[in-house]
């Protein structure tokens, strides 16, 4: 029997990266699977991707009328969502002596606000027994030069998980969250840094790795199997993180 047969799952973000890949793997493993993304093209090709168990709702997470416009569709459809992966983030990465207000509401909006409301705005909806997994990263503990907003935002969302687990006790709903390590996918060219940046930090990086290399997005999609599963049926308010040992020697 597959892990997730009969479920209903939503994955924001879902149509590239790291939020592709889990989409797909809860596709395989039974659960009819809701993507989100704010470009049609990617969702589209994504959907494909996943194949007949995939669901697509064009959307950006940072604003609210598409969420309510996401939880409607839901509702009408499905009646239900059984496991919410708030993977959808983002954000402008830069020195502080360069962030504009525009640059931080960006990354604010994205990350924290439209994570908490994707959340609330779904809530109802949720069954008992559900899972929510939030996608934070281990900027959010560790310091890493230009990263001040989006490390501020990841950190406030591993606060979040905590919170949410006491706050949802009383409904069985489990709330944990997923910090990825350093994964190659295409995030940090989209935060505006140029590829021979982004090739520079990924030498940098595999040097401080102890695993020795980057990180791919199917190694996240596991994690956050088990977590939607009742693989972790006794797992609630923690950080899982998948970063080849990076934030933790």
């Amino acid at each position: 029997m597959t892990k997730l047969n009969g479920k209903i799952a939503l994955v924001t973000g879902g149509s590239t990266g790291m939020g592709l890949a889990t989409a797909q793997l809860y596709a395989k493993e039974g659960a009819k699977v809701i993507i989100t993304g704010r470009g049609e093209k990617d969702l589209a090709e994504a959907k494909k991707l996943i194949g007949e168990n995939a669901d697509a709702v064009q959307g950006d997470i940072s604003k609210l009328a598409d969420l309510d416009r996401l939880r409607d569709h839901i509702e009408a459809k499905y009646g239900r969502v059984d496991i919410v992966f708030a993977n959808a983030g983002g954000g402008v990465l830069v020195p502080i002596d360069h962030v504009t207000e525009e640059a931080f509401d960006k990354t604010v909006d994205t990350n924290f606000k439209g994570t908490y409301f994707t959340i609330q705005k779904l809530l109802p909806l949720i069954s008992k027994g559900g899972s929510i997994i939030i996608n934070t990263s281990i900027a959010g503990s560790k310091g890493l030069p230009a990263f001040s907003v989006y490390s501020a935002t990841k950190a406030a969302l591993r606060s979040l998980a905590r919170t949410l687990t006491t706050d949802l006790k009383d409904r069985g709903i489990r709330v944990n969250a997923l910090a990825p390590g350093h994964i190659a996918t295409d995030i940090m060219v989209k935060s505006g840094l140029s590829q021979e940046t982004v090739d520079g930090i990924n030498a940098h990086v595999v040097t401080q790795v102890p695993l020795g290399r980057v990180g791919q997005s199917e190694e996240i999609a596991t994690a956050a199997l088990f977590l939607a599963s009742d693989d972790s049926s006794y797992v609630s308010g923690i950080e899982l993180t998948v970063d080849g040992g990076w934030a933790q020697v």
